[in-house]
């Protein structure tokens, strides 16, 4: 299982969060590898960004998060209001910087925990469902950038909640015709700068966990709590929660 954060509010340094938490995302990785956990979170990490800037900045390796020191200097340097944070275990494709999360194109940012059972069987039939345009954008091999160059595909940029539910509906349907038996699983987070949404869904109704925690001036999102308080909260499952400053509205997922 992949892990992550996305965290939006007051700017806060990146190792506020990433390092510091006593359950932190790099301690998260640390102890995947200490009880040598058959795919540890050791096939690259990813730091995506907002600021000033129009677009937002990114910054993605293969090394395991838990030694690298560019990371380490960067997370204490970078301070944002909004930003994710992923660590990853492969579902089958290569460890490479093209397919560390979080993906970015344009203003858009998108991080996913999960997998698509069968994917080289449908892999085919999403990649055609592209436009030429998005199918030269897409540069890595993995399933979850194919998520999000088909939820934008479907409308991401102008009505996200309908992109998302078509998307997961078109790789259930792929799945079909293949008679894959097995999960769409999904935990995931996008962002256009200003907003997030945060979907947890699963054909079997188990998704990967997400958690959210709230305060006054911030809003954390994680697949685990950092910390040992009460203050976390699992976001039920087969839900796409749209978060707006510290806002909350949850939506079922409707995939017919």
């Amino acid at each position: 299982m992949s892990r992550w954060l996305a965290c939006h509010g007051d700017s806060i340094y990146l190792d506020e969060l990433i390092y510091q938490p006593e359950h932190s995302l790099i301690q998260q990785s640390v102890e995947s590898n200490k009880k040598r956990i058959i795919r540890a979170n050791g096939d690259g990490f990813g730091l995506g960004w907002y600021s000033h800037r129009a677009l937002p900045g990114y910054y993605h390796d293969i090394l395991p998060a838990w030694g690298d020191e560019n990371l380490r200097s960067l997370a204490h340097h970078i301070s944002s209001h909004r930003f994710m944070a992923h660590i990853r275990q492969s579902t089958g494709s290569q460890v490479s910087r093209v397919n560390c999360h979080p993906f970015v194109l344009d203003n858009w940012m998108f991080l996913h925990n999960g997998q698509i059972s069968g994917f080289d069987q449908v892999k085919f039939t999403l990649v055609r469902q592209l436009t030429e345009e998005l199918f030269l954008k897409r540069v890595g091999t993995t399933d979850s950038e194919l998520i999000f160059l088909m939820m934008i595909k479907n409308g991401l940029r102008i009505d996200p909640i309908a992109a998302i539910n078509q998307t997961l509906y078109e790789i259930e349907q792929a799945m079909e015709d293949k008679s894959i038996t097995g999960p769409l699983k999904t935990s995931l987070c996008i962002s256009d700068g200003e907003q997030f949404w945060v979907v947890r869904y699963s054909s079997d109704h188990q998704p990967p966990p997400v958690f959210i925690q709230c305060s006054t001036n911030k809003t954390i999102l994680a697949s685990e709590p950092l910390d040992h308080s009460d203050s976390w909260q699992k976001i039920p499952r087969q839900t796409i929660t749209h978060i707006v400053n510290h806002h909350c509205t949850q939506y079922d997922l409707i995939i017919d």
